[in-house]
């Protein structure tokens, strides 16, 4: 989503604003810009596209002044151009904003009716020319700022700079994340400490509705009734060092290759390799007598959960309901007294995810967030926090977080079997065995790297690509299909594979590549027989399987590819990474922009 940066100091502010929005292009965004103070004056720079016209731009017409504000925009109210493109301003105040007011219509109206014009779309120049109004009254500029706050309603992160006032920069939040930075004689603004890197280590998170005044020698935080709060000031691991491409083409393909290393150090934390046994944090209640577990989240976090569904159900013996957030939120949704809800997201700021989490902390559930920012919203708001050690993740497509999630729900999976005494020590071991083999045999599936492109070369011309599997096979399918339809823009479709002969199978020709996930396991069989199905009917499989799979299968696929021979718990982490890397490579032959691919953001903090 948007994105936020700040700085009020005594060094050059276009230099900390323009390096800052480099570290956020990861969020998603189709215009960008910034307003600095110029002799008190309200400069800007804005510009439609990438980050490279608007540094096109400040090459031509520089920017002076230490104050000021940047923001690069996920379009929302209004095209992406550069006259809906942030900051928005008045000759009074510039304003950067991250998420929805959902009143904006009603303030238009008023203000428009009051003589105040309005040049853009957006949702955003009504708070713009809302605080123009209240500093038209002679109000200071928090003053204007708190009594806008009080009007202004929706999820939303606020970056704001007066005319006249070069040591002034107020911050709000209210749902959106935002986070402060301490620096040396010079205070920062992010939407994350991603953007504040290569400025500071120190920082405060905002809590949910309040704001903060900041002046180059420090800051001062206030709640929404204006009382002042103490700001807690963290150090944040986060470095510039984590977020280059090294010698990888794009940030994904980086990421794909991180796996073995990031799912090693996520088992790390959750596993003891001496007694092969799961090791989770204290928890403030008890896994043996959780009535039900509801699995909430969106997008590929989704499918993690779907995975932990036959997970959970298969080892733990326990009733699992998955739901996508953005349904779940407003189904009012009745939940079991001592019932655990876990929440799924990468980013921890998922606003549909969030909002239940909340929902569900208001039912009286058991909390479990499993998030990869040790710091969002969600970790501070959830009972428990297992957090993934997947790093800073910048492509857009989420490919290390997904599998670092799933090794996290494994854990969790086995630890409840574990206390409600559905497994046997032995199958314990076996299980924990199995993830333990995990890291060194992603990094075998990563030897494939070139066979995985010839397989792209071959699927890049098709219109239409189906994924079928059955089991977790069948999430890892809903996966591969996301991938690909993510960055490459070709219409992709996963499917249970039973769900075939049921509507889908009407879709099967000739020019349709189908790639069915079929492990030796449980229900390698019935998947075979759906894969004949295909056959039958022209379409062009392509079968990941393992050696006996392949052995069993001979002559019939099309194309296929042999991966590990392992457990079936663990299959659906080493299968994604084939269905990523067969999507990278067909975006990369089709030249689209594979770590921003469009209409995409990386972390979603409006509905």
């Amino acid at each position: 989503m948007c994105g936020i940066v700040g700085v009020v100091g005594r060094a050059e502010a276009a230099f900390v604003l323009s390096e800052g929005l480099k570290r956020l292009e990861y969020r998603g965004y189709d215009s960008a810009g910034i307003a600095t103070l110029v002799d008190g004056r309200i400069d800007r720079r804005r510009a439609k596209g990438k980050l490279s016209n608007l540094e096109q731009l400040l090459r031509a017409k520089p920017l002076d002044g230490t104050t000021g504000i940047g923001h690069t925009r996920w379009a929302t109210h209004g095209i992406a151009n550069e006259t809906n493109a942030h900051p928005h301003a008045t000759k009074a105040v510039a304003l950067v904003h991250n998420g929805i007011f959902e009143n904006y219509r009603e303030l238009r109206e008023e203000l428009t009716a009051a003589g105040y014009p309005f040049e853009s779309e957006t949702d955003t120049e009504a708070a713009v020319q809302l605080i123009t109004f209240y500093l038209d009254q002679g109000m200071s500029p928090q003053d204007a700022t708190q009594a806008a706050l009080a009007r202004l309603e929706g999820a939303f992160a606020l970056g704001i700079v007066f005319a006249g006032h070069e040591d002034l920069l107020i911050a709000a939040r209210r749902g959106s994340p935002l986070v402060i930075g301490w620096g040396d004689d010079a205070m920062y603004l992010g939407s994350d400490a991603m953007a504040l890197a290569p400025f500071t280590d120190r920082v405060t998170y905002l809590r949910d509705g309040d704001w903060a005044v900041l002046h180059h020698d420090g800051a001062e935080v206030r709640d929404a009734d204006g009382a002042a709060v103490k700001a807690d000031i963290k150090l944040t691991a986060v470095s510039g060092a984590q977020v280059g491409k090294g010698n990888f083409r794009h940030f994904m393909q980086k990421e794909i290759y991180e796996q073995p290393s990031v799912i090693g150090e996520t088992l790390n934390t959750y596993f003891n390799p001496m007694t092969r046994t799961v090791l989770l944090p204290k928890l403030p209640f008890d896994l043996a007598v959780v009535p039900k577990i509801t699995i909430v989240a969106c997008g590929t976090a989704f499918f993690a959960g779907m995975v932990a569904k036959y997970w959970f159900e298969t080892v733990a013996k326990v009733p699992v309901e998955i739901d996508v957030a953005s349904e779940f939120r407003y189904r009012n949704a009745p939940l079991p007294k001592g019932g655990l809800t876990i929440v799924v997201s990468q980013s921890g700021e998922t606003a549909d995810t969030l909002a239940a989490l909340r929902y569900a902390r208001a039912q009286g559930q058991h909390v479990v967030a499993v998030v990869n920012v040790a710091e969002s919203t969600m970790a501070r708001e959830a009972d428990v926090v297992l957090r993934t050690q997947a790093g800073p993740e910048i492509g857009v497509c989420s490919t290390k977080a997904f599998t670092c999630q799933l090794v996290v729900l494994a854990c969790l999976a086995i630890a409840a079997g574990v206390a409600r005494g559905t497994l046997s020590h032995e199958t314990e071991q076996r299980l924990c065995q199995a993830i333990a083999e995990v890291p060194a045999l992603c990094a075998q599936v990563l030897n494939h790297d070139d066979r995985l492109r010839e397989l792209a070369a071959e699927i890049a011309e098709a219109t239409d690509v189906l994924y079928i599997g059955r089991g977790t096979s069948a999430a890892v399918a809903y996966e591969g299909a996301l991938k690909l339809k993510e960055i490459s823009y070709i219409h992709a479709e996963g499917f249970p594979a039973g769900e075939l002969k049921h509507g889908p199978i009407a879709l099967i020709d000739e020019t349709v590549p189908v790639i069915v996930l079929a492990p030796s396991d449980g229900v390698f069989t019935k998947t075979v027989s759906n894969m004949q199905e295909v056959i039958a009917r022209g379409g062009k499989v392509v079968l990941l399987s393992d050696k006996k799979g392949l052995a069993a299968t001979t002559g019939l696929a099309w194309r296929n590819l042999e991966l590990p021979t392992v457990d079936p718990f663990v299959t659906p982490i080493l299968y994604a990474i084939p269905v990523q890397l067969v999507a990278y490579h067909v975006a990369v032959l089709k030249g689209t922009d594979v770590d921003q691919p469009r209409n995409l953001a990386k972390s979603v903090t409006v509905e």
